[in-house]
């Protein structure tokens, strides 16, 4: 088995994994950050969205051996100082989550969005690139609200 090095959420990490070893479950298994989620394995709900190296990238397919000497964030890693990320932040003061599965998968990829697309961000923008997540709870409305406002504090 393969020994690869990267740095998750800031801290350098290390571990052996087969080949064959998806991100995801290095993430979870390997150093037991549970907050990326597996819903699907086919990249279809985007609830396994990290960041590598500054990237929004679906972790469930994505091979660890991929990662070597990459910086890898995940919900984890976001929050500074026991302060929320404005992200998370949004999500919670704009009802932007239900049962919270796809919720970690949602704030990174729309701390994504709003990093490539600026403060204003238009509902349009965020819909169709959110489109890649399946929320089953919110109806996105509140999803949608949550990114617009957290993209004037980012």
């Amino acid at each position: 088995m393969p020994a690869i090095s990267m740095k998750v959420n800031g801290k350098a990490v290390s571990g052996n994994v087969e080949n064959r070893t998806l991100l995801v479950d290095f993430i979870r298994t390997n150093l037991g950050l549970t907050g990326t989620h597996v819903g699907c394995d086919t990249s279809q709900c985007g609830a396994c969205v990290v960041h590598i190296d500054g990237k929004a990238v679906k972790s469930c397919t994505t091979l660890a051996v991929a990662c070597e000497g990459a910086s890898v964030t995940t919900i984890e890693g976001i929050a500074k100082n026991g302060t929320l990320h404005p992200m998370q932040q949004a999500f919670h003061e704009n009802h932007g989550l239900q049962c919270g599965f796809c919720t970690p998968g949602m704030i990174m990829a729309s701390i994504d969005i709003v990093k490539r697309n600026g403060k204003k961000v238009s509902e349009e923008v965020i819909r169709r690139e959110l489109s890649q997540n399946i929320c089953r709870c919110t109806g996105y409305h509140n999803i949608v609200a949550a990114v617009q406002s957290a993209a004037e504090k980012m």
